[in-house]
């Protein structure tokens, strides 16, 4: 009751915000040499856990600047692998994590940050009807988002469309460990979806199939464990996950 009087209270900004600063004020409590965040340049002696009733991850979550596991393999890859950093590039954001956004926005880019939910950045877009011109964005940055999304299909063909020749779309996902996606329209509810892809707002859970789901004639996708790149200690120190949400889908626009 008490937490559905703070929601309604409490905009979903300035729970945001709040949530921000509560990070920040306990940060301190957590310093120490065992954990690394690439995105507050800060070690800690340990990283918070984050979950669900049916799963906890421990030591996912910087203690400081709220940055997952996904998030900070991603921001390596982006780092290591991409021009983001070095070129003038045009690029489109889709439900910008707040660390990588805080990154990206003070760098010489055309950057444009993008979500559904107006709370969440700082353009209203919807990715199954992207407002631009085709072949507009060098690199398109979409992770766990197509696990959202009405009609899938459409939302990736919009994100093709709208890619440049030789521009990439890097593209996450939670992944199951079983061939096919599962999806079931007749699943409504939060706990119905929870019970079946592990998450309360999932509308499917990407099987190992998620690669052919993003093929298209003119793409070529790549899949990268991005993890392997680093050793068995180094993952552990940056916390980069186990692989299920971690897995870089590098998608490439070639004619």
């Amino acid at each position: 009751m008490i937490k559905a009087i703070y929601k309604q209270v409490v905009s979903e900004k300035q729970r945001i915000v709040l949530r921000q600063g509560f990070l920040k004020a306990v940060a301190p409590f957590y310093y120490g040499s065992n954990f690394y965040c690439i995105f507050c340049d800060q070690s800690f002696r340990k990283f918070l856990s984050k979950g669900n009733t049916l799963i906890e991850r421990p030591h996912a979550v910087c203690p400081q600047c709220g940055s997952l596991e996904r998030t900070r393999l991603l921001m390596y890859y982006l780092q290591n692998e991409t021009a983001l950093f070095k070129e003038n590039l045009k690029v489109l954001h889709f439900a910008p994590e707040k660390c990588l956004f805080d990154r990206l926005k003070p760098l010489n880019i055309d950057y444009i940050d993008c979500d559904i939910n107006p709370a969440l950045a700082s353009n209203k877009v919807d990715i199954m009807d992207i407002p631009f011109p085709d072949k507009h964005f060098d690199l398109i940055i979409c992770a766990h988002v197509l696990g959202h999304v009405p009609d899938e299909k459409k939302a990736i063909d919009e994100v093709y469309r709208v890619l440049k020749i030789n521009g990439r779309a890097i593209i996450m996902t939670l992944l199951s460990d079983q061939e096919k996606t599962i999806e079931d329209q007749t699943v409504t509810s939060d706990e119905g979806r929870l019970q079946l892809y592990g998450e309360h707002d999932l509308l499917r859970l990407h099987g190992q199939d998620f690669t052919n789901r993003l093929q298209r004639s003119h793409v070529k996708v790549h899949r990268i464990d991005y993890r392997n790149h680093f050793s068995q200690e180094d993952q552990k120190k940056y916390s980069l996950g186990n692989g299920q949400r971690e897995i870089v889908f590098d998608c490439q626009h070639i004619h």
